[in-house]
């Protein structure tokens, strides 16, 4: 079970996390997630004959954007500054599907958490979007955190 929530105050109201005592350690957060599609989709993705040009390279580019706006997006994040974010794509022809592995790194008080998972979420987005046109039937699964090392709380892995 949870300790507790940490972004509500002692009267129930959400505010931001003060981190402004917490030491500036390294830290890093994995996360993954895959979107499913037709095999006919995936093949125009490898090929790189979609409609729209490259879709890896636009949702990677994507995806590293999305980190960077992480607190523009999810109201009480704090801004940021990452040193690293890397985004790797697999594509799996078995299950039809491209899984997205974001990495984000910082030298902060707060943890990438959300940057990671952002940055997936956003990435898979723009992988639906590049190819909704040849299939609207895409979805989403398995949007976790992997990995977060670094912080108070030191390191956290995933069981599976």
């Amino acid at each position: 079970m949870p300790k507790s929530f940490t972004h509500f105050d002692g009267g129930g109201q959400a505010h931001m996390v003060d981190v402004a005592g917490k030491s500036e350690t390294r830290r890093v957060a994995r996360a993954a997630g895959s979107i499913f599609m037709l095999p006919a989709t995936l093949a125009l993705i490898e090929a790189g004959s979609a409609g729209k040009g490259d879709v890896l390279g636009v949702a990677r580019i994507a995806a590293i954007q999305a980190a960077k706006r992480t607190a523009e997006l999810i109201p009480l994040c704090h801004p940021l500054p990452l040193t690293r974010v890397a985004i790797a794509f697999a594509i799996d022809r078995e299950r039809a599907c491209v899984t997205c592995e974001a990495t984000a790194e910082t030298v902060g008080r707060t943890g990438v958490e959300m940057e990671a998972l952002t940055a997936v979420s956003i990435g898979l987005l723009a992988i639906y979007d590049m190819c909704k046109a040849a299939d609207r039937g895409m979805h989403l699964e398995g949007i976790r955190l992997l990995e977060k090392a670094g912080g108070k709380s030191g390191h956290w892995q995933a069981a599976d």
